[in-house]
């Protein structure tokens, strides 16, 4: 049992996934794997007479029938560095232990996030929360020319604050207000793995905001090499699986037996996001 353990942390304690321009994901230290799952399911201290397949059947069976518990066996501990509007995204997932950066006793670096070209983008005219459509080159070029120009003279103000190079100025933590929601901070976060796929699940959909799903995609391949049995029953039964209501239920059976439909009840758009899965 220790070996199995061992040689999976091994694999990837250490390992760095760059994000964004000055972002990362590194991996401090873990607890447990693939094994671990399938021993709280078992409640076996041993390694047992199961084989490989036996154990990701379990796996598969326990992701699929939503028996969180064994999951939460395995825990990871990250280094993050994001920039700081991120951070309050990720931060309202309260099923994490954190201890962030505090720019009370730091002087933070000048780096802050300025969106690439292709993902600069207007107010998206259906959903009110994030981006959509699309925008000019000339006009992406002046918005980033904007936020650099903005984070630039923040960050001179900054350090004006601070009294400069002498640091006799005032306070660091008044003088860090003046800092923008683009600058990076830092955090270590240690997460269970069923919270952790809970997370990668929501942050990962395309409706996500970009910042945060990039982050998402890293923490994707991360488990995978952690813990690759429980990502792979993760994709199957959860991350590209599907919930019908109890209508569309009806109506799905409806069509099964070739009976035509007429909305049967359903709104305009719990019929669009049947044709979506279905297609």
């Amino acid at each position: 049992m220790q070996g199995k353990e061992s040689q999976d942390k091994t694999t990837v304690i250490g390992l760095q996934c760059k994000v964004l321009d000055y972002g990362f994901i590194r991996v401090v230290d873990t607890m447990g794997n693939d094994f671990s799952i399938v021993q709280a399911a078992r409640v076996s201290y041993g390694d047992g007479t199961k084989t490989v397949n036996e154990d990701k059947g379990l796996i598969n069976y326990l992701m699929k029938h939503r028996h969180t518990s064994p999951f939460e066996m395995c825990e990871i501990k990250l280094h993050i560095k994001l920039p700081i509007f991120i951070a309050r995204q990720w931060i309202r997932h309260r099923t994490a232990n954190v201890n962030e950066c505090s720019a009370r006793y730091s002087i933070l670096p000048e780096e802050y996030y300025i969106p690439e070209i292709e993902n600069i983008a207007p107010q998206s005219a259906q959903n009110k929360q994030c981006r959509g459509g699309e925008i000019s080159t000339k006009e992406a070029q002046s918005t980033q020319k904007l936020m650099e120009e903005s984070s630039k003279q923040a960050y001179q103000n900054y350090k004006i604050l601070l009294g400069g190079e002498n640091e006799t100025g005032i306070a660091r933590e008044i003088a860090r207000g003046v800092l923008p929601l683009n600058m990076y901070t830092e955090w270590y976060w240690k997460i269970d793995l069923h919270n952790l796929l809970h997370f990668i699940k929501l942050r990962i959909h395309p409706h996500a905001q970009y910042e945060i799903r990039v982050y998402a995609e890293k923490l994707a391949e991360i488990v995978k090499q952690w813990c690759p049995m429980a990502y792979g029953a993760f994709e199957e039964h959860v991350l590209h699986a599907h919930t019908f209501s109890r209508k569309q239920i009806e109506v799905l059976k409806k069509l099964l037996s070739g009976v035509e439909i007429q909305g049967e009840g359903l709104s305009k758009r719990e019929l669009e996001e049947m044709r979506g899965v279905l297609k």
